[in-house]
C-alpha cells in the first residue's frame, strides 16, 4: 500500500472521531464545510499533536496543488478553537501574489484597522504580543518572500502559533514541515476485493463525487479495478480525483481510464516551485482543457485574469472589447461550470458570479502565455474595470450610489489587479484615471491606506500624464490624506492640484479644491480663511449651476456658523444643502449634510430636529456601509440621549460603539471627538476619575492635531470634573484657558450647553469668593493647555517678579517643572505609567505603537532626569498628575 490514510468501515464519513470543539473564537472563514474531509483522520491526529508542543511555532503543511491542504488546514482549525482562547484566525492569501500584502491582509482578518503613521508589522506585533492565538495562513506560496516575516513575527509574539499551507518550504530557521500526503491509494499488484477496495480514502472520495452527479453510479466488480487505476493515475490528489470524477456522466470509467492514458504526461517548466506532483495535476487540468472546443478553451483562458470571480455582464462586456461581440458566452460559460473548470455562486443581489479554482486559474495564465494573449486580455481586463469604475464615479452623486458602493467592493481585488498591471506596463495616465475614479469608494469604504498608497506611488512615479487626470488623482489623494487626518500632506496636495485646474481653466475643479483648502483651514481653527475659501468656491459652481458642489460648500460655510453660534444661518443653508441632496437623491450627500443638520440645531437647542436627523442619517449611512456617518450619528445621538435625560446608560452604549468604529477606521479626529463625548457621558455618571483620563486623551490628540475648538471643549468638560472632585482654583484656571482659546478663535460655548457652565461658574465664585475666582481665571487666561493641566495646585506668587507683575496687571505664573518640559502627549504617557497602565495598554489607550510609547518614555525619563519606572511614578505623584 502506497503512502495515505486507508479508511477502515468504523471511519467511514459520517461516523466523525472528534468531539465537538470547547466555545472559542474562530475566524469567519471556518465555515461547516458542505462534504466529510474523506482519509485525513491520521493527518489531523498528527498535526494537532506537532501544534500542542511547545517548541513548535511555526508548523507549515506542504505538498503539490489540489493535494487538500487547505481543507485539511480547516478541519484541523475547526478542531483547534478550544485550544487557543484568544481564538483562531484563518487567513485566505489565494487573491494576492505581493509579499507586501500579506501583513496588511492578516492584520485585516484579525480586525485591526488602517494606520498611516504605523507599520503593519508593528501594529500586529503590539496586538498579538500577548495573545494566545493560532493564524491559518492559507495558500502562502505566492507570497513565500515574505516568510521572513512570520520569522519576525513569531519572536516578539511568544504565545502565537501558526499554521501555513504552502506548495513550497518556508526555508526559515524555526520551521516544523508537514508533507500533506496523497489519499490512500491500493497496489494494483495485489489488489484487495471489490469492499475492501471502496474503502480506500482516494476510491471513496470518486465515488462520492460521481454519485453528487450521476445517482445511479455504483462501484462494481466490473468497474472498481478501472477506478482504482485512475485514483492512481491521478496520484491520490483530490482535486485531480474531482475534475476526472465530473465526466463520469459522458465517460464511464474504463473510457475515463483510457483518456487519462493518453493525456497523462509530465509538464515541465523548470521553475524551482514547481515540483513533480503539481506538474502532475497540470496534465490533469490539460486532459479537461483539451477537451474543451475552441470558444470554451478561449473563454477558460480569459477568466483567468479575473481575481475573486466576476461577473457574467462583465465577461460579456470584457469579450466585447476584445472585439468578439458574437461569442455566446453564456453557452460557454454553462459549459465549463458543468466540466468542473468554473464554479457559480449567486451574490447578495442574486446575480450569479463566476470562479476558478486557484490551480486551475494558473494553469489558464500558462495558456494564455502560451498562446501570446497575456498582454491583450490583461489590457482587455484593465480596460474593463477602467470604464466600471468610471462609471461608478458619475454615480457618486445619484440614486444609484448603494448599489454601486456595493458593486464596487466586490470588484475591489480586480480593481488592484487592473491598477498593478497598468502600473507594471508602463500606462501611468490610465493607472491614475483608475485611481482618480476610485478615491470616493476609498473614502466612503475605509480603504484609506490603500488608496493613499496607490494613488502616492503613482503620482511619484515620475512619468508624464496630462494635467487633467493629475490634478484629478493629486485631488483624490488630498480627499484620503485629509479623511486620514494628513492636514499638512492634504493642503499641499489640494494646492498642487489647484494649480493644475487654474492652468487648465477647469472651473469646477477650482472650486473643489478651493473647498477642500477651506475645510482645512476650518479644521484648524481658521475660520475666516475658511469662510473666504468656501465662499469663492460658491460663487463658481452657482454659475456653473453645480447642485453637489453648492450643496458642499453651503455646507462649509454652514460649519464656520455653528462654531461661531449663528444657528438660525447656519441652519438655513443646511437646509438649502439638504434640498439638493435630495432632489439629486444624493444619498451619501444626504448623510453628512443630516449630521450637520443635527449639530446645528442640538447646539440650537432643539434637541428633537437633532434626534430625527440623526435617525434617517444612520439609516442611510448604514445601507451604504459610511462607517464614518454610522460613527458620527452615533456620537451625537448619544449626546442627544444624554441631553434629554433618556439615560446615560444608553448615550455611553452610543458612544462607545461610535468610538469603536473610529479606533478601527484610525480615523484619529474621530477618535478623539468621541472620546470627547464618551467623557461627558461619563461625568453626568459621576465616575470623575474616568471622566478625567478620557477628557486628557482627547486633548492630547486635539492637541497633536492642532484642533483649538476640542482643545477649548476639553479644558471645559475638564472644569466640571475639576470642581465635581473639589478642585475649584483648578477648575477656575481651566475655564480661563478654555475661555481665551474660544476668544481667539471666536467661538462662543454652544447655547445648549451655556446654562449648564454659567452653573459651573457660578458655583466657582461661591466656593472661591469673587476675588479668588478672577485671580484664577486671569491665571488660567495666561496659560498653555500643557501649563493648566499640570497646575492643579493654587499658584502662588511670591517671587519678586512675580508681584510686579501682578502690580503691572499681569501675573507671572509659576508652574511644576513638569510643564516646561513635557509635551500633551508625554504628560499623558507619564500620568498612565503613574497609574500603573503597562506599555501595550498605554499603547491602546492612546491609538500609538509601543515603539512610539518607548520613544515618549526615553524622552520623559531624559527630561525629568530619572532612569526608572518608579522613578518616573514619584515624579508624578509629586506634581499631582494622577
Amino acid at each position: 500500500m502506497q503512502d495515505g490514510a486507508f479508511v477502515p468501515p468504523s471511519e467511514q464519513p459520517g461516523e466523525p472521531r472528534w468531539g465537538t470543539s470547547s466555545p472559542g473564537k474562530r475566524s469567519a472563514s471556518l465555515f461547516p464545510q458542505l462534504t466529510p474531509l474523506i482519509g485525513r483522520e491520521r493527518e489531523i491526529v498528527a498535526v494537532c499533536a506537532l501544534l500542542a508542543r511547545p517548541n513548535v511555532r511555526l508548523l507549515v503543511l506542504t505538498g503539490p496543488g489540489g493535494v487538500g491542504k487547505t481543507r485539511l488546514s480547516l478541519q484541523i482549525a475547526t478542531d483547534l478553537v478550544g485550544a487557543f482562547p484568544d481564538g483562531v484566525h484563518v487567513v485566505p492569501l489565494a487573491p494576492i501574489s505581493n509579499a507586501d500584502l500579506v501583513l496588511p491582509t492578516i492584520a485585516r482578518v484579525l480586525g485591526l484597522g488602517e494606520r498611516a503613521d504605523l507599520p503593519v508589522i508593528e501594529r500586529l506585533q503590539d496586538y498579538l504580543q500577548d495573545r494566545h492565538l493560532l493564524l491559518v495562513l492559507d495558500n502562502f506560496e505566492q507570497a513565500i518572500t515574505a516568510a521572513p516575516l512570520l520569522a519576525e513575527l513569531l519572536q516578539s509574539c511568544p504565545y502565537l502559533k501558526v499554521l501555513v499551507t504552502s506548495r513550497e518550504a518556508l526555508r526559515i530557521r524555526g520551521t516544523y514541515e508537514f508533507p500533506v500526503p496523497p489519499l490512500a491509494l491500493p497496489d494494483l499488484k495485489h489488489l484487495p476485493d471489490s469492499e475492501t477496495l471502496s474503502h480506500y480514502a482516494s476510491i471513496a472520495l470518486f465515488t462520492q463525487l460521481a454519485l453528487a452527479i450521476k445517482p445511479d453510479f455504483a462501484l462494481t466488480e466490473a468497474s472498481v479495478r478501472a477506478v482504482a487505476e485512475i485514483c492512481i493515475r491521478l496520484d491520490g490528489l483530490p482535486l485531480a480525483i474531482e475534475l476526472a470524477a465530473a465526466r463520469i456522466k459522458l465517460l464511464p470509467p474504463k473510457a475515463l481510464l483510457a483518456r487519462l492514458e493518453r493525456r497523462l504526461q509530465v509538464l515541465s517548466s523548470g521553475e524551482r516551485d514547481l515540483p513533480v506532483r503539481q506538474q502532475t495535476l497540470r496534465s490533469t487540468i490539460k486532459w479537461s482543457y483539451d477537451l474543451l472546443d475552441e470558444g470554451e478553451q478561449r473563454l477558460f483562458r480569459r477568466l483567468s485574469v479575473f481575481v475573486g470571480g466576476c461577473t457574467l455582464d462583465a465577461v460579456e462586456a470584457y469579450y466585447a472589447l476584445h472585439g468578439n461581440v458574437t461569442t455566446d458566452v453564456l453557452d460557454d460559460a454553462g459549459r465549463l461550470i458543468d466540466k468542473n473548470l468554473l464554479y457559480q455562486a449567486e451574490q447578495a443581489d442574486n446575480v450569479p458570479r463566476l470562479y476558478m479554482l486557484e490551480t486551475i486559474c494558473e494553469y489558464g495564465l500558462e495558456c494564455l502565455d502560451t498562446c501570446g494573449e497575456a498582454e491583450t486580455t490583461r489590457r482587455a481586463h484593465a480596460a474593463y474595470y477602467l470604464a466600471l469604475a468610471e462609471e461608478a464615479e458619475l454615480q457618486t452623486a445619484g440614486p444609484q450610489q448603494a448599489m454601486w458602493l456595493e458593486r464596487l467592493e466586490r470588484e475591489h481585488a480586480n480593481m488592484w489587479a487592473a491598477l498593478r498591471w497598468l502600473g507594471d506596463a508602463g500606462e501611468p495616465e490610465l493607472a491614475l484615471r483608475l485611481g482618480g475614479a476610485l478615491w470616493w469608494f476609498w473614502l466612503v469604504h475605509g480603504h484609506l491606506s490603500e488608496g493613499c498608497g496607490w494613488l502616492e506611488n503613482l503620482l511619484t512615479a515620475g512619468q508624464e500624464v496630462p494635467d487633467a487626470v493629475r490634478a484629478k488623482a493629486l485631488y483624490g489623494n488630498g480627499v484620503l490624506a485629509n479623511a486620514y487626518d494628513d492636514r499638512t500632506k492634504a493642503e499641499a496636495l489640494f494646492a498642487e492640484s489647484l494649480a493644475l485646474y487654474r492652468k487648465l481653466g477647469d472651473r469646477p475643479g477650482i472650486a473643489s479644491c478651493l473647498y477642500k483648502l477651506g475645510s482645512v483651514a476650518w479644521s484648524r481653527g481658521n475660520y475666516t480663511a475658511a469662510r473666504s475659501l468656501a465662499e469663492q468656491a460658491l460663487a463658481i459652481v452657482r454659475k456653473l449651476n453645480r447642485k453637489d458642489n453648492i450643496a458642499d460648500a453651503l455646507l462649509l460655510l454652514a460649519d464656520v456658523l455653528i462654531n461661531q453660534g449663528e444657528y438660525t444661518g447656519a441652519r438655513k443653508l443646511i437646509e438649502e444643502s439638504l434640498a439638493l441632496f435630495r432632489a439629486s437623491a444624493d444619498e451619501w450627500g444626504m448623510a453628512y449634510t443630516l449630521i450637520y443638520l443635527a449639530r446645528a440645531t442640538f447646539f440650537a437647542g432643539d434637541a428633537a430636529m437633532a434626534r430625527s436627523a440623526l435617525d434617517e442619517c444612520l439609516v442611510i449611512s448604514r445601507e451604504l456601509g459610511y462607517k464614518r456617518g454610522i460613527a458620527s450619528a452615533l456620537r451625537m445621538l448619544g449626546r442627544v440621549i444624554l441631553h434629554e435625560g433618556d439615560g446615560a446608560g444608553g448615550a455611553r452604549l452610543l458612544v462607545e460603539e461610535s468610538l469603536a468604529i473610529r479606533r478601527e477606521l484610525e480615523d484619529r479626529a474621530g477618535i478623539a471627538d468621541s472620546l470627547f463625548h464618551l467623557a461627558e457621558v461619563t461625568s453626568d455618571q459621576g465616575d470623575y476619575i474616568q471622566a478625567q483620563s478620557l477628557y486628557r486623551e482627547s486633548l492630547a490628540i486635539a492637541e497633536e492635531m492642532d484642533d483649538k475648538w476640542l482643545i477649548a471643549t476639553c479644558l471645559q468638560g475638564l472644569t466640571g470634573v475639576a470642581l465635581a472632585r473639589g478642585q475649584p482654583a483648578w477648575s477656575a484656571r481651566l475655564w480661563g484657558t478654555a475661555e481665551r482659546i474660544r476668544e481667539t478663535l471666536g467661538v462662543p460655548i454652544p447655547f445648549v450647553e451655556r446654562a449648564r457652565y454659567e452653573q459651573i461658574v457660578n458655583s466657582l465664585h461661591t466656593q472661591l469668593g469673587k476675588t479668588a475666582y478672577t485671580a484664577a481665571r486671569k491665571e488660567g487666561r495666561m496659560m498653555t493647555p500643557v501649563q493648566v493641566l499640570a497646575a492643579q495646585e493654587p499658584v502662588k506668587l511670591h517671587t519678586e517678579p512675580a508681584q510686579r507683575a501682578e502690580k503691572a496687571g499681569t501675573a507671572a505664573i509659576l508652574i511644576s517643572p513638569l510643564s516646561a518640559k513635557l509635551t500633551v502627549r508625554e504628560v499623558e504617557v507619564l500620568r498612565m505609567i503613574a497609574m500603573g497602565l503597562t506599555d501595550p495598554q498605554v499603547a491602546e489607550r492612546l491609538v500609538i505603537s509601543r515603539r512610539t510609547v518607548n520613544a515618549h518614555l526615553t524622552s520623559i525619563y531624559s527630561k525629568i532626569n530619572v532612569s526608572t519606572r518608579s522613578a518616573a511614578t514619584r515624579y508624578a505623584l509629586e506634581n499631582k498628575l494622577v
